[in-house]
């Protein structure tokens, strides 16, 4: 299923810079950046279970936000793309 993933940290101190760079991190070993903030991860539910877990022991809920969206399986008819930096289509073969 698709999920997209969107975050907001503060980086008003050490802490939240490296609380940023974490979540950053972790969004970009199960999916790929769409937008500074935005990452769409295609992953089953025991992968999404444990990301959600993850990501929210990362940050301050106190100083910072996180949004899940779950498009499902369906979600090709559910996302239109206009401008630069198209996103790869994640259950193609990759070829360079």
């Amino acid at each position: 299923m698709l999920v997209l993933i969107t975050y907001d940290v503060s980086t008003t101190s050490h802490a939240g810079q490296r609380r940023l760079r974490k979540v950053s991190k972790m969004c970009q070993n199960y999916g790929q950046r769409v937008q500074n903030s935005v990452f769409e991860c295609n992953v089953d539910a025991t992968q999404f279970a444990s990301l959600k877990i993850l990501l929210s022991e990362m940050i301050d809920p106190k100083e910072d936000s996180l949004r899940f969206y779950q498009l499902g399986n369906n979600y090709k008819n559910k996302v239109e793309h206009i401008g630069v930096k198209e996103s790869i289509d994640m259950e193609e073969p990759l070829i360079f």
